[in-house]
């Protein structure tokens, strides 16, 4: 009888508590600090660096595929280490959004697309006002077009931004033409303090979940978010370790736990502000385990 209701209570707890599987990494530059492109010994160490972590990652997201032969040299590292990136293709010009495009479409002749977790078509290009969003529909269709005349139609094709262009109606036909919605929320730069960064963080990541939703409701990732550890202050956001720490906490081990999401960033020392998490030693500035 006693094992009949540990089968039962076992049986009730699996039900209750589903586990769900996100992507869950950093994003990567494709330069090192020094300016230099990032050979595929250098994209190997980066992603050997991320799995050795507390969150022992195994996935990343890139900005760009052309620019510095970042899919050229970084998905052999990718396929040798099992890890799964989250593509960036520029899309603020044409020259360069072909560019890209040309990129990828080598990247999946050469290795498949076993090492994609998605697509991203532009980043932040709505907030800086470098294209619109009839252009940005327009290529957000042509890169599913060319996954699925690859046999991928299962590859999402998204776009990331900032909150306050997601929010802007003018934008609703970019969310429409979206498999998946990258929000880009960044606390320091709306000034606030350290002990107000969560609930920033929520507020703002909600008023995208909101217009995803009523644009018909792709899923919202978190695909950058951070807290500088060196740099100029900003308004009452105050950059130190402990601070950065501090957000890590709060933001990254939750986020991880629910869904899609990709920090800012591994490494980046010579910036100002700089929200890198590992010293020019590749050694953690902070306790990163949650």
């Amino acid at each position: 009888m006693l094992s009949q209701i540990a089968v039962l209570l076992s049986l009730l707890l699996s039900i209750s508590t589903p586990t769900a599987a996100y992507w869950k990494g950093f994003n990567l530059a494709a330069n090192l600090p020094s300016g230099a492109c990032k050979t595929t010994e250098d994209w190997a160490r980066d992603f050997s660096v991320l799995q050795s972590l507390p969150g022992r990652f195994s996935s990343a997201r890139l900005f760009a595929s052309s620019d510095c032969g970042t899919l050229a040299n970084a998905v052999p590292a990718a396929l040798a280490s099992k890890t799964t990136l989250l593509v960036g293709l520029w899309a603020e010009n044409n020259e360069h959004y072909q560019a890209e495009k040309a990129a990828l479409v080598q990247a999946i002749e050469k290795y498949g697309t076993a090492w994609i977790v998605a697509v991203s078509v532009g980043s932040e290009d709505l907030y800086r006002g470098d294209t619109d969003a009839a252009t940005l529909v327009r290529q957000l269709n042509e890169i599913t077009e060319l996954l699925c005349g690859r046999g991928a139609c299962h590859i999402e094709v998204g776009h990331v931004d900032t909150w306050t262009a997601w929010v802007d109606p003018k934008n609703e036909a970019v969310i429409r033409a979206c498999d998946f919605v990258g929000h880009d929320g960044y606390p320091y730069w709306e000034g606030v303090s350290i002990e107000q960064g969560l609930n920033a963080f929520r507020q703002n990541l909600e008023k995208t979940r909101n217009a995803a939703y009523r644009a018909g409701g792709p899923q919202v990732w978190v695909t950058e978010t951070g807290w500088p550890v060196t740099g100029a202050n900003f308004g009452l956001a105050t950059t130190s370790i402990p601070n950065a720490e501090a957000y890590w906490k709060a933001v990254a081990c939750q986020i991880f736990q629910e869904m899609n999401a990709f920090w800012y960033t591994l490494q980046d020392y010579s910036s100002s502000p700089s929200f890198g998490v590992l010293d020019p030693n590749f050694k953690p500035l902070y306790d990163l385990s949650c």
